[in-house]
């Protein structure tokens, strides 16, 4: 399997903070979001990442991930002329994708638990595309899902009416399936190509989608507070140096 961080856009809820660059390399407990990500996907065995990049401060990932060697990965950098969408930037990695399955991240997601169970998963599975659902309070704001008897029947982009609280992670595992959709696909009302209209296009063409669920934490961090949240959960979970060490040195003993 292959991996994709999409690490464009302008952050525009987030400004003044981007101002000077993107919004995947504000800090979270003293690492930039992205990092998590990059993490999250190493963590699933897989070493080839392509980083999407565009917009204000794109040197600035370059600089900070350079070829990805000093986070044991493999990082090819490829340019998206404008935001012209999520599904429009997935479709820009089909050549380094190939015929392999591939996993998505979008930068500003953050995650506490490992997923290598799912990846596992989904390498062995017929699964066309797997996505992470995750309960939210306030589901107008994301991608939702509507799953009846333990499958997903619809999936819609922001919805006014939501007809349930599961948001569409910004977290996909997909197989070249979906450049095929991807070439069918038409602009939505933001003029912007959407995973969400890919999907459920998917699902309409009888395709099988599964999924799972998130149940400890994930933060879609597009806003100052969910920045300021992100940080407080993330803190929460981190070990002192000094227990990190004591760990260490049990360990060695057995």
């Amino acid at each position: 399997m292959k991996g994709i961080i999409l690490h464009g856009g302008h952050g525009s809820r987030l400004r003044p903070l981007t101002h000077t660059g993107p919004k995947q390399l504000l800090p979270i407990a003293n690492k930039p979001m992205s990092e998590y990500c990059v993490e999250a996907i190493r963590d699933c065995g897989i070493s080839e990442i392509a980083i999407i990049i565009g917009g204000i401060g794109s040197n600035k990932v370059k600089e900070y991930y350079g070829d990805g060697s000093e986070f044991n990965v493999k990082i090819t950098y490829i340019e998206q002329d404008a935001p012209k969408g999520i599904a429009h930037a997935i479709n820009l990695c089909k050549e380094f994708v190939e015929n392999e399955k591939f996993l998505v991240f979008l930068g500003d997601n953050i995650i506490q638990k490992s997923i290598k169970h799912i990846s596992k998963k989904f390498e062995t599975s017929d699964d066309n595309a797997l996505v992470l659902l995750c309960e939210v309070e306030n589901p107008e704001r994301f991608g939702i899902a509507d799953v009846k008897e333990n499958k997903i029947i619809r999936i819609m982009e922001k919805p006014k009416n939501p007809p349930t609280n599961l948001a569409v992670t910004g977290i996909y595992f997909l197989t070249p399936k979906i450049f095929d959709i991807f070439s069918r696909l038409k602009p939505s009302w933001r003029n912007e190509l959407e995973i969400t209209d890919a999907l459920q296009m998917m699902l309409e063409e009888g395709n099988k989608i599964n999924f799972e669920m998130i149940t400890d934490y994930w933060k879609d961090t597009g806003t100052p507070d969910d920045i300021i949240h992100a940080n407080s959960e993330v803190l929460k979970n981190m070990k002192p140096e000094r227990e990190k060490k004591n760990m260490m040195v049990l360990l060695s003993r057995k």
